[in-house]
């Protein structure tokens, strides 16, 4: 049950940072708003995600695993234990602690993770994401995917934010 409340932790930590319940928002930076300015004229103008970097061109593009049952509990490269249920990810070179907004190319749905580990082993992928990332971005039943990294800056914690979990 533990694990079960993690995942809809995580999920819930996506709604709260994309502002959406589900991570499928549209990934394109000009994606039409409408919205009614103080007259009440609507005016369509382009959505501003202040989370993602200002660069259109895409940090990377191409296939990306997932890893789970496997490595639960043992050390990542960040010395914390490996969890399948947070929405973290393995990658070379990018620095730990950084986060990245992954996008399926297949279904356009996207995600945010924090780079905790190191890999993927195999060489022709660029990103190894966790189970609940992978299962959000529907990619679990493949194993693979094709998808578009972008970095992001660290989502800023506020006390607007909810607790997800009771302090320990």
């Amino acid at each position: 049950m533990k694990r079960v409340n993690k995942f809809v932790n995580a999920t819930a930590l996506v709604a709260l940072v994309t502002g959406s319940m589900v991570a499928s928002a549209p990934t394109r930076p000009d994606y039409p708003v409408t919205t009614a300015d103080a007259t009440g004229q609507s005016s369509k103008h382009p959505a501003a995600n202040p989370l993602v970097a200002k660069s259109p061109k895409a940090y990377a593009v191409g296939q990306a695993s997932w890893y789970g049952k496997d490595f639960d509990g043992k050390p990542t490269a960040s010395g914390e234990p490996y969890d399948m249920y947070e929405l973290t990810a393995a990658h070379r070179t990018l620095p730990l602690g950084s986060w990245v907004k992954v996008t399926n190319l297949r279904n356009r749905r996207w995600i945010l993770v924090r780079i905790n580990d190191r890999g993927p082993v195999p060489l022709q992928r660029i990103i190894d994401l966790s189970y609940s990332a992978a299962r959000i971005l529907n990619m679990s039943g493949r194993g693979i995917a094709k998808v578009r990294l972008d970095l992001v800056r660290a989502p800023e914690q506020t006390s607007d934010m909810a607790m997800l979990t009771p302090p320990r």
